[in-house]
């Protein structure tokens, strides 16, 4: 098999729990502080040794692209008098290749994988980065994906302990036998009650897997909002080939909610020392 040097960035969404803000704004372009999701997300899977971003579109997010855009013109204004700013603007290596493809309707995270196909090889893998879930690690968070994904050549998840009352929002994986922080998975179930959920241990935005995944997104039915659920073709892999999953090492954020990314922003925010000091300062004078 080949090393794993593409990734999926699924960015069609209509970011919906951010209007008024989104009319205009991707939500993946959403700051934290100064620095976008997206940008975070990116840096991340190069990080990795990922070099081929694939980014699954819509015709309303003209923006994605501009931001990463090299901006020639731009950088010889500040080169001279503000270096610092055009180091800013230093938002991909050069040797990283960008795909953006339409994914026409938003109609599922599944769908919008499936949408990659033509640009993955049949004996290749590919991850897969959803940029509202921000997080942050001493370590990065998709290499343990990537190294336990190539020596079990097996569809490979990250999954999270996740509170009781907040597992019908995921997709929940019932585990095997932990072998450090990896372990084969034996079911999973997509927005569970909580007396169904299989454990504790939910799916989050990062994944690891081969191309047959593919067939498995075209043999599924739409659910009941018209949507392709990639959590039912990962089901359809573990009765195949095998599902695994790694625990997360890292603390997550779903910037999706307005919750999680305001948490995302005091989190950043308070590891600079002048921010923190400012935010204390606010807080005692309130």
């Amino acid at each position: 098999m080949k090393n794993i040097t593409k990734a999926v960035f699924p960015v069609g969404g209509m970011g919906t729990r951010f209007l008024p803000a989104t009319k205009s704004i991707p939500k993946e372009l959403l700051p934290i502080i100064d620095k976008p999701l997206i940008q975070y997300a990116v840096e991340e899977a190069i990080e990795a040794g990922i070099e081929t971003l694939i980014f699954i579109t819509s015709a309303s997010k003209h923006a994605i692209s501009d931001h990463f855009d090299p901006m020639p013109d731009l950088r010889e204004k500040f080169a001279k008098n503000k270096p610092h700013l055009a180091e800013k603007l230093d938002t991909l290596p050069l040797h990283v290749k960008r795909v953006f493809v339409p994914q026409g309707q938003p109609l599922g995270l599944g769908h919008a994988v499936l949408q990659a196909e033509t640009l993955i090889d049949e004996d290749e893998m590919f991850a897969v980065i959803l940029a509202d879930d921000f997080i942050q690690s001493d370590d990065n968070p998709l290499k343990p994906l990537i190294q336990a994904a190539e020596n079990s050549q097996l569809a490979t998840i990250s999954v999270e302990q996740v509170a009781q009352e907040r597992l019908s929002s995921y997709g929940v994986i019932a585990p095997k036998t932990w072998e450090k922080d990896v372990t084969q998975v034996s079911d999973i179930v997509e927005k569970p009650a909580v007396a169904d959920a299989p454990s504790d241990f939910g799916v989050i935005g990062r994944y690891v897997l081969p191309h047959a995944v593919f067939d498995y997104l075209k043999q599924t039915q739409s659910d009941k909002s018209g949507e392709i659920q990639l959590t039912d073709a990962l089901f359809s892999a573990m009765k195949g080939e095998g599902l695994q999953a790694v625990k997360l090492n890292g603390q997550r954020f779903d910037c999706g909610s307005q919750e999680g990314f305001v948490l995302a922003n005091l989190h950043v925010a308070m590891q600079d020392e002048d921010l923190k000091h400012s935010i204390n300062q606010a807080l005692r004078s309130n």
